[in-house]
């Protein structure tokens, strides 16, 4: 017959509870398991700290055993840790929110090497989210302690008896109630085990095997590990993306506890700038996806593992925004990512600009978000550069030693990619091209719709910057807040003086009437397009291979900028501005071969226009629309009338 040795209410001490409780913490019910198995994983620590102390001999062989009974609706998970006398269950269990690690960490706290998981307090009592009844069994490691049995209904009513526990440590067992009976099925409890306790130091159980991996990369030295160590974890973590570009160790204990391995991922252009990749864990428990509040923002698209102690989980996450070691630890964080990534800068370079077309996201991400950041990383923001430059005139890489105002130059200073494209920072720009145009920059967004505009440019000798990254329309304005002396020009906006050949713009082919051949050209197509909103602007372009276009749009930066903002505004996709500028190149032979067939026109008896003015006419609105057509400028009409023009003007020249 069982002895009842007390029967009693539990203590609710309702001061304890909402100080270090945080209520989304059991917003989801699954959150128990994880909860049991981190008091087992403090049971083992406990122990093996008593063992490292001395007052215990036995050597410990820590394991963690889940195990379901389908009958009885039962879900067990048992530890060999330090047990609990009666006592110590009265002290630790019956008194909500009493928690016995802190006490126990009090107690030992010059045995620092073994974490000890267990802060909530409240973690048994998730149980009783999922089960009508719990039963505890259990027998303290103290010599000649007897086993002990405790059972409650989730009421304020419990009963301690004596217990038949042989062996040291403790089993909780939960009686499923009807709605959680999910926790009985093998495969539920596996992927739980993977979610929350993957990389507890301590083995878990089910069955005969081992379900968790143990161990937790991110806690090792770095020197400890390979390349290939971090390839594999990532691979472990995220099975199915492509391998990252780099990785970054977190690994520091003072003045915070901070450890973790953050990877950066190749990167999509609808990649979600603010969804957070990066597992939060709590001594090897994991405890949410969720960093926002922990990490800077950019650094949100990140992937990886931080684990801190320091880190106050169980407070509103509004306190946690306001919590000055949270802050510190996110500069931390940041300031170890731009180390890195000036590390790779500065000891390899080619391999930075491999990857720098989704490393230069993240890196201009955290420039437009964070000022710290942004004054770590200035000088290694890079951009594909149209200059073609011998081996010999690739321009030394300099790096600014921390702390000292000497600048020196480095090991790798390839700064072109496997292409040969060369890249370079705005600094070196500048400096390369001040004698052509001083505190200027042309740039390009897409090579292909403005690779008309590219070329002129680079014929003439002058450097184009490529910012044609997703992220680059919002960068070009920030580079201008930061270089405000500095001109920012896309390459479709304007043309330099240096493309116009002033021998030819003064050219007069008109006697009589004085007019000079730019004048002409531009009634002729003033007159053919009928477009008030379009300004003709009539130009000779220099050409050594008649390379120049026969004419191009050009759509003035402040225009296009407002159009675009108000568009991001609205909501709404960007739409081709109705007034913009036709440049007409004159020096075309296309162009001249036009006002020779409009001067040889000959008007019609009824006033109307005979073949060949139509004609003109007609090669003007073609040569207007090919402009268009480099500048994506066509709506579904534009290219209607485009084809059905072209279809005309083939008709016409084969009939002459």
């Amino acid at each position: 017959m069982t002895t009842v040795l007390e029967q009693g209410n539990i203590s609710i001490h309702t001061e304890n509870i909402f100080p270090i409780i945080k209520k989304w913490l059991y917003s989801d019910h699954e959150i128990f398991i994880r909860e049991l198995v981190s008091n087992g994983v403090d049971a083992i620590s406990k122990l093996s700290m008593l063992s490292r102390s001395g007052e215990y001999k036995e050597v410990v062989e820590p394991e963690i055993a889940i195990a379901v009974d389908q009958e009885a609706k039962t879900l067990s998970i048992s530890d060999n840790g330090i047990g609990m006398t009666a006592d110590e269950i009265k002290k630790y269990i019956n008194q909500v929110a009493f928690s016995s690690a802190e006490e126990f960490i009090t107690k030992y706290k010059d045995n620092d090497d073994q974490q000890i998981i267990g802060h909530f307090g409240l973690g048994f009592y998730s149980s009783f989210m999922v089960a009508d009844r719990v039963d505890i069994d259990t027998l303290s490691w103290q010599e000649g302690a007897q086993p002990i049995h405790w059972s409650c209904d989730g009421s304020t009513s419990f009963e301690l008896s004596e217990g038949d526990r042989p062996e040291r440590g403790t089993t909780i067992t939960l009686y499923l109630n009807d709605d959680e009976l999910e926790y009985l099925e093998e495969q539920r409890i596996r992927q739980l085990i993977k979610t929350y306790c993957d990389f507890m130091p301590v083995p878990i159980k089910f069955g005969e095997e081992a379900i968790n991996k143990q161990e937790a990369l991110w806690k090792k030295s770095p020197s400890e590990l390979k390349d290939e160590d971090y390839l594999d974890f990532y691979r472990y973590l995220y099975p199915y993306e492509e391998e990252p570009l780099l990785w970054v160790h977190l690994n520091t204990d003072y003045p915070f506890v901070v450890n973790g391995i953050l990877f950066f991922p190749k990167l999509k252009p609808d990649v979600e700038m603010n969804k957070g990749q990066i597992k939060l864990f709590c001594n090897q428990v994991f405890v949410s996806d969720n960093c926002e509040e922990i990490i800077p923002k950019f650094l949100t698209p990140l992937r990886g593992v931080i684990d801190s102690s320091d880190i106050p989980l169980n407070v509103s996450r509004s306190f946690l925004q306001a919590d000055r070691t949270v802050r510190r630890i996110a500069d931390y964080v940041a300031k170890k990512v731009g180390d890195r990534l000036k590390e790779l800068y500065r000891d390899d370079l080619s391999e930075y600009i491999r990857t720098w077309q989704d490393l230069g996201t993240f890196v201009k991400f955290g420039s437009l978000n964070d000022d710290k950041f942004k004054k770590q990383v200035k000088d290694y923001v890079i951009f594909r550069s149209t200059a073609d430059l011998a081996e010999g005139d690739q321009p030394k890489v300099e790096v600014q030693a921390e702390g000292d105002d000497a600048w020196s130059d480095v090991g790798n200073t390839t700064a072109t990619d496997k292409n040969g494209a060369y890249y370079t920072t705005i600094q070196e720009y500048l400096e390369r091209n001040k004698t052509k145009h001083e505190n200027r920059v042309y740039y390009a967004t897409d090579e292909v719709s403005q690779a008309t505009y590219v070329s002129l440019l680079k014929n003439q000798g002058l450097e184009v910057l490529f910012m044609d990254s997703f992220i680059d329309t919002h960068f070009v304005s920030f580079l201008e807040q930061e270089y405000s002396d500095v001109k920012f020009s896309r390459v479709d906006a304007d043309l330099d003086d240096i493309l116009i050949d002033e021998d030819q713009s003064n050219e007069i082919i008109d006697p009589e009437t004085s007019k000079t051949r730019s004048e002409q050209i531009k009634e002729v197509f003033e007159k053919a397009l009928n477009r008030p909103q379009i300004t003709i602007r009539t130009e000779p372009l220099k050409s050594t291979d008649n390379s120049a276009p026969p004419a191009v749009v050009l759509v003035p930066e402040e225009l296009r900028r407002m159009q675009e903002m108000s568009a991001f505004l609205q909501q709404q996709s960007v739409q081709f501005p109705e007034s913009h500028t036709l440049l007409v190149n004159t020096a075309h032979p296309l162009i001249q071969n036009l006002t020779k067939l409009q001067q040889g026109s000959i008007v019609q008896p009824d006033g109307g226009q005979s073949p060949s003015a139509q004609l003109a006419s007609l090669i003007c609105e073609q040569v207007y629309d090919l402009a268009l057509m480099a500048q994506k400028g066509f709506d579904a009409d534009g290219m209607k009338a485009f084809t059905e023009r072209s279809t005309q003007l083939l008709t016409q020249l084969t009939e002459r």
